[in-house]
């Protein structure tokens, strides 16, 4: 996953942040995983992993519930051949659950989607798809002792819910699952009123 629980690492240290929540969503989820395990949990209390990447979402021989490489392959493909085409298709269908019968897409979550998606770098985006699929967060999970809700939806379409949530929380010390039924991977976003609401009682408990 790069560097970026190093850079984490220093940051938190610079502000010398104390009993922090560290919340992940997605691949984000990885970087809170890499982040406790790889430096500890000092400047730790709780964490939570919202539709998250972990434990590890390529097919391997211990992994058998995986999603195969050549799904990963393949969004690869669609991201050389047209990255605006691409996080247009995303959003618009699997991401938000918008290609589920009777659910009204909208235009501006959509769009909001692609303009972030648009502001990243072309190529750190295709290495990116590569490190969220293959990095293995299993030792980094059994590792973290504090508090750590894991939230995911079981329509999650990006990060299939059997192979990521459940395991996580079964891996963590002080893991809990909370399933959404329904739920799509951008839940955040389109259900942000139960989603935030969670969160915040999680983070106050």
């Amino acid at each position: 996953m790069g560097n970026d629980d190093v850079d984490l690492a220093a940051l938190t240290a610079h502000l010398d942040l104390k009993n922090a929540v560290h919340v992940g969503h997605s691949t984000g989820g990885g970087e809170v995983a890499h982040y406790l395990g790889r430096h500890g949990e000092s400047r730790v209390a709780k964490a939570a992993l919202i539709s998250a990447v972990p434990p590890l979402m390529v097919k391997t021989a211990a992994n058998p519930g995986g999603l195969p490489k050549e799904v990963f392959d393949g969004l690869q493909a669609q991201l050389a051949a047209n990255r605006s085409q691409f996080y247009r298709d995303l959003p618009s269908g699997p991401f938000y659950g918008f290609n589920r019968p009777g659910l009204k897409a909208s235009e501006a979550i959509i769009q909001n989607w692609w303009r972030q998606g648009m502001m990243g770098g072309a190529k750190a985006h295709y290495d990116g798809i590569v490190a969220f699929s293959q990095t293995d967060f299993t030792e980094d999970l059994k590792k973290i002792t504090v508090p750590v809700l894991v939230m995911h939806g079981d329509d999650d379409q990006i990060v299939p819910y059997a192979d990521s949530g459940p395991l996580s929380a079964k891996l963590l010390k002080n893991g809990t699952l909370k399933t959404y039924k329904d739920y799509p991977h951008g839940m955040i976003t389109t259900q942000a009123d139960v989603i935030n609401a969670d969160l915040l009682a999680f983070i106050k408990a």
